[in-house]
């Protein structure tokens, strides 16, 4: 299959399968079945498009001379559709144990939403320009507000497009052009001066990438399904803020011209608060999803990191962080998720023994969890090497103080959970309870996602990408 036809799939497949989601609302075994089946084409499309060649563009709307909504897949928004799409048959086979196991309403809608989302999400990975990333950003926003909007949340990420908005304005008219190039288009089009205020645009713009202090909503959508909670911070929602981000500093700043002017170094510091300061807030919550949600904060501080390092070493070891912390982070949520539904706990304070009740669940989260800590062979050791080495190359000495820091704040508030669970003494009959396991179909996916972040440690040279710098 060509690129033009991987694209239209990689675009199409979602909606087919959110159309076929209604079509079939009072058949539940179709419509769950046509979901996973449509979900697993997807991800084998995501794996083909990433070995093909880079750099064709496929136009699909041509709105004005140099404004069209069109599609060119690159070494990061590859990796990106490959992440969206692999986790994606995954997530739906937990949704469907979770959602029949939990007795939650609403299955269809869900289901549909999350569809649209995974198609927005590819829009935004395969984006050829601002623009089509734009449009694609705010369907994301549409597919997931009825899930994620809280009180004060619409207003904040209203607030936050206006910021994006205007820095896509601001480089429309400093360049003339929107598309996404190597090396960047800015450089000799803005006076040095002014590039911190423009990064702090989108920066700030994106507010998917839940930087302080522009994240509250994050935690407040811990009040969703588990299934939920996935989406939002490893499939597609965090995950596409963090990667806009990074592919703004690469194709329209350019790494070099952000190292050399010094305008990101602001952002570094920015960052560097966001992974400690949320790490703190984490230590403190008791509520398992709300720790993980503090925990994805601070991680998604990572990937900012390292587009703010402007090197090539680090840009590559956020990019595969956001892979890394796609599968340890969904393998904790899916873990929390079979806690509740088998158990119906949700203070990790309720947890003590529970690792014995729940061997194969807690024996995953430990997985999940030495990913995010940065423990070899897992993924997480990789990226935060990489992001060590960016730090390096680019003088940034105290921000190896803050990835150590940060590292053993992790290995606390997630390390707790995994020793109460082993080690601790059972509360709330446990100790009398022989094992009780989720249903099959939640167990499969949380030790799939488990594997993935093993696989990943070993799979690292496709994560060593070729930025400039």
């Amino acid at each position: 299959m060509g690129v033009d036809m991987l694209i239209i799939a990689l675009l199409g497949l979602p909606l087919l399968a959110s159309a076929l989601v209604l079509l079939l609302h009072d058949r539940p075994n179709l419509r769950d079945g046509q979901a996973l089946l449509i979900g697993l084409v997807t991800a084998a499309c995501a794996m083909q498009l990433y070995g093909t060649p880079n750099g064709e563009t496929v136009t699909l709307l041509s709105l004005a001379a140099g404004l069209d909504i069109s599609f060119t897949p690159e070494p990061l928004g590859k990796l990106f559709a490959l992440v969206a799409g692999v986790l994606w048959p995954v997530a739906t086979l937990y949704t469907i144990g979770y959602m029949r196991g939990a007795g939650e309403k609403n299955h269809t809608r869900f289901m549909f939403f999350y569809a649209i989302a995974i198609h927005a999400a590819m829009g935004i990975a395969l984006s050829g320009n601002l623009l089509t990333l734009f449009v694609f950003y705010e369907i994301l926003t549409f597919s997931t507000y009825p899930l994620v909007t809280h009180k004060g949340t619409a207003e904040a990420m209203q607030a936050s497009v206006v910021f994006l908005l205007f820095g896509i304005l601001s480089v429309w008219v400093l360049t003339g052009t929107l598309d996404f190039e190597s090396g960047g288009i800015l450089a000799g089009h803005i006076d040095p001066f002014y590039v911190p205020f423009l990064l702090g645009l989108f920066a700030f713009g994106i507010g998917k990438a839940a930087l302080m202090p522009l994240h509250r909503w994050l935690p407040a959508a811990m009040v969703a399904p588990t299934p939920v909670s996935a989406l939002l911070h490893a499939v597609a929602v965090v995950k596409a803020g963090v990667f806009t981000v990074l592919k703004v500093a690469v194709y329209i700043f350019g790494i070099d011209f952000l190292r050399e002017t010094g305008s990101s170094d602001w952002l570094v510091w920015v960052a560097s608060f966001s992974i400690l300061a949320a790490s703190i807030v984490a230590m403190s919550k008791t509520n398992l999803k709300a720790r993980l949600a503090y925990s994805t904060v601070s991680q998604l501080g990572y990937i900012v990191l390292g587009a703010a390092l402007a090197t090539s070493l680090a840009a590559s070891g956020a990019a595969m962080h956001i892979a890394a912390h796609a599968a340890g982070k969904i393998t904790l949520f899916f873990c929390a998720g079979a806690i509740y539904v088998a158990h119906h706990l949700t203070d990790i304070k309720d947890m003590n023994g529970l690792g014995r009740v729940m061997p194969v669940t807690y024996t995953a989260f430990a997985f999940g969890a030495l990913s995010i800590i940065g423990v070899p062979p897992l993924a997480g050791a990789w990226s935060k090497v990489m992001l060590m080495g960016g730090a390096l190359d680019n003088g940034h000495m105290l921000v190896l103080g803050v990835l150590m820091v940060s590292s053993l704040l992790n290995l606390v508030y997630l390390g707790e959970i995994v020793l109460r669970g082993f080690f601790a003494k059972p509360t709330h009959g446990l100790k009398s309870q022989a094992v009780q396991e989720a249903p099959l179909s939640m167990l499969l996916p949380l030790c799939l996602t488990a594997l993935m972040s093993v696989a990943l440690f070993f799979a690292v040279d496709m994560f060593i990408l070729d930025f400039g710098g």
